[in-house]
């Protein structure tokens, strides 16, 4: 579940939500644990905001990382591993084969991938929000009534 995990512009890495102060984020560093604040002139995202394109609307990037996650079976990826950019977009495809091949750029692969990375190196195991009892109930409830 990568709900608190944050995406902070102008600094390396990712960062867990931790506390919201009066004027400022606190957050922590989810490789090396250090605690910093984060501002309101800093451009800060959620990756469970992130989508990325494809060829039927946007995918979320939480189920992007999963389908990551169980295409190489938990595993790292090795960036250095592939030769050009098209072995990145190749591999890609073959974990999202109906990507926009236009308006996704290597460079956002490459981000995922990293992201990814740094991902699994905290742990992570689950990106996807666990879905309740509750809200599989509210889902099912409109496909009965039709």
């Amino acid at each position: 579940m990568i709900k608190g995990i944050l995406s902070i512009s102008g600094k390396p890495g990712l960062f867990k939500l931790l506390s919201r102060g009066k004027n400022a984020l606190i957050v922590e560093n989810i490789a090396t644990k250090k605690r910093i604040p984060t501002y309101a002139h800093e451009k800060v995202i959620s990756l469970a905001d992130i989508t990325m394109y494809t060829e039927h609307g946007d995918e979320p990037l939480p189920e992007i990382l999963d389908k990551v996650y169980a295409f190489n079976e938990g595993k790292a990826i090795d960036l250095k591993s592939f030769p050009n950019d098209a072995a990145i977009r190749e591999c890609f495809g073959k974990i999202i084969p109906d990507f926009d091949t236009e308006r996704v750029y290597t460079t956002d692969i490459r981000k995922l991938f990293s992201w990814y990375n740094q991902l699994v190196a905290a742990g992570f195991t689950e990106f996807k929000e666990a879905e309740t009892a509750d809200e599989a109930a509210e889902e099912a409830a409109p496909e009965a009534e039709a």
